[in-house]
Formats: C-alpha cells, sequence, structure tokens
C-alpha cells in the first residue's frame, strides 16, 4: 500500500515539473498544464511557466527571509523590534518597483502572445461549428462538406442502462468523450474557426489545442488554430447549456494533408446526409435528431422526451364504404 501511494505521488511530482508537461490531454495525477499541440497553447503554457516560476522564486525568498528572522531575532535571545527597519524608504521603494518590474516582464510577452491568438489572417481554411442541442455541426466553408457529431452510441448506451457495470465502462475508456463522427482537419495548416449556435449558447472547447470561445445565437465568434501534431484530440462543450450538457463531447482528428485530402475527396463523394431528418433511412445514418433515429438509444425510452410525431393511421375499409 505504502509503495503504491509513493508511486503515485512519484508520478504527480514528475507531472508538476516543466519537462513532464508534454501530454495534449490532461492524465491522472497530472498537476502541471500541459503543452498542447498548437501555437497557441504553447504560448499559453510558456506564459504560465515564465509567472510560475517567479511566483515560486518570491515565494522562496520571502519565507526564507521570515524563517531567518524568526529564528535569528526571537525575543527569547533578546532581540528588538527596529523600527528604522520597518520605516526604511529604501525598502518602501524596492518592495514598489520590483513588482512593478516582474509584472512588465509578464504582460509584455504575455500581451504580444494574445494579440497573436485573435489574428485569423492568412488562414488556409475556414470551418464553420454550429452548437445546437445537444451536438455539434461542422461545415467545411468552400468545400460543400457538412457533419454532424454527438455522442457515440456506446458510450449514449451504457449512460441510460440502469444495468452498466463498472467493467462495461471500464472496456470504453472514451466513455462520454467520444462522438461518431470527428472533426478531421489537417496538421501544419493554419484553420480559421466561425462559431455560433443555433438555439442556446454553447462553447467549443479542445483543450489541446490552448483556447475556448463561446458558441451564441446570432452572433459569429472567430478563432484559429494550427495543429502541429498527428492524433486524437478530445474537448467538451464549457457553457451549461441543458440537461444533455455532460454528453456533448468534441473529438478532433488531426491527420496528415494527405490523408485529409482523400478524405475530403471521399466526403464529397458519399455526398451529404438529407437535410430533411424525416427522409434518414430506416436503419439511421448517425445524424438525425434521437427521436427519429431508430438507432440511437435515447431519452425517449426514459419518458423524458418526446418520441417523433408519428404519421396518423389509415381508416378502417369498411368505415370508409360505410360513409
Amino acid at each position: 500500500m505504502r509503495q503504491a501511494r509513493s508511486s503515485r505521488w512519484g508520478l504527480a511530482v514528475l507531472a508538476a515539473l516543466p519537462f513532464a508537461a508534454l501530454a495534449a490531454d490532461a492524465k491522472p495525477w497530472q498537476l502541471n498544464m500541459g503543452r498542447g499541440v498548437t501555437a497557441s497553447a504553447q504560448h499559453a503554457y510558456d506564459a504560465h511557466m515564465l509567472a510560475l516560476i517567479i511566483c515560486v522564486a518570491i515565494g522562496a525568498v520571502v519565507f526564507v527571509a521570515m524563517a531567518y528572522a524568526m529564528f535569528k531575532f526571537r525575543h527569547s535571545k533578546g532581540a528588538v523590534p527596529d523600527t528604522s527597519f520597518t520605516h526604511s524608504t529604501k525598502l518602501e521603494v524596492m518592495w514598489t518597483v520590483i513588482p512593478v518590474i516582474l509584472l512588465v516582464i509578464m504582460a509584455v510577452p504575455a500581451t504580444a502572445k494574445l494579440i497573436a491568438m485573435y489574428d485569423t489572417r492568412d488562414s488556409q481554411m475556414t470551418v464553420k461549428v454550429t452548437g445546437i442541442q445537444w451536438m455539434w455541426k461542422y461545415e467545411y466553408l468552400g468545400e460543400g462538406v457538412e457533419i454532424t457529431s454527438r455522442l457515440d452510441r456506446e458510450s449514449d448506451r451504457l449512460r441510460q442502462n440502469p444495468a452498466t457495470t463498472r467493467a462495461e465502462l471500464d472496456a470504453h475508456p472514451a466513455y462520454l468523450l467520444d462522438v461518431d463522427n470527428p472533426l478531421v482537419v489537417p496538421v501544419n495548416t493554419k484553420i480559421r474557426f466561425v462559431i455560433t449556435a443555433d438555439d442556446v449558447i454553447h462553447s467549443w472547447w479542445v483543450p489541446a489545442l490552448g483556447w475556448k470561445q463561446d458558441a451564441i445565437p446570432g452572433i459569429i465568434n472567430e478563432a484559429w488554430t494550427e495543429i502541429l501534431e498527428p492524433g486524437i484530440y478530445r474537448g467538451q462543450c464549457a457553457e451549461l447549456c441543458g440537461k444533455d450538457h455532460g454528453f456533448m463531447p468534441i473529438v478532433v482528428k488531426a491527420v496528415s494533408q494527405d490523408e485529409y485530402a482523400q478524405w475530403l475527396a471521399a466526403q464529397k463523394a458519399a455526398g451529404q446526409a438529407p437535410a430533411d431528418p424525416s427522409q434518414v433511412p430506416e436503419d439511421g445514418d448517425g445524424t438525425a435528431p434521437r427521436s427519429i433515429d431508430p438507432d440511437m438509444v435515447d431519452d425517449v425510452q426514459q419518458g423524458e422526451e418526446p418520441a417523433a410525431p408519428q404519421a396518423p393511421t389509415a381508416a378502417p375499409a369498411d368505415a370508409a364504404s360505410a360513409g
């Protein structure tokens, strides 16, 4: 037991070190923030580490001085207060000027990086993100490609089944963090996002990208990213948007530019899902509302959402003839 606890604390200490903060997504027992996989995320990490180092240095100096003063000038050794020290003009100037200098050292690079985070010029592609209760719609502007992304069916089944066991959840490592259709983007490409919502306020947030942006109905917000490393990066809606807020994950799949070109060509060749949900085939295609797509284990079974409207049944033949 003690060995297990020691190993846990050892991992926690390593995660707090600068060289250990490399993970894009949070890991168990991680104390420090990760570097992320974009320039914006790494800028945020650099600003964080600069502030952390300065704060730790100030804390060390203050506590060492306090410990020395309490030990060296304790009353039991006959020490008396030095009024000239506590009312020294030079000291007053020093502990006013030094913090100002430190703030300027932190503010100048932070301001430059903050301005760069909002510079969407020279983007190579644009993706429109629309938040909908409770899913995301992605439109690749200029390409004619549109996908809808929502909680994957296995997670949805597990969360709604009262008999779900811990073993089943452990067997699904991305439980509540996986989707049916991830957002596929190329690496080493400056991507501009225009973000809005269809109904209520949402917030599009993938920690590895280093930023979050509110999705507000009637308003278009902008952001950009340039992912440096291929991989799968997960996030969630970060704004309380209704009863299924906790089941609105985001998955970004970053691939090479050649693989992205192939994926985009395949999407164009396959065509888009029908705009009218009533035209969804009987077995469902993962893009219709839950009450219409029969393959989705939905809240209709729990009596929390109204079922899809049913067409009226035909009148009996004898009744028609009687009329």
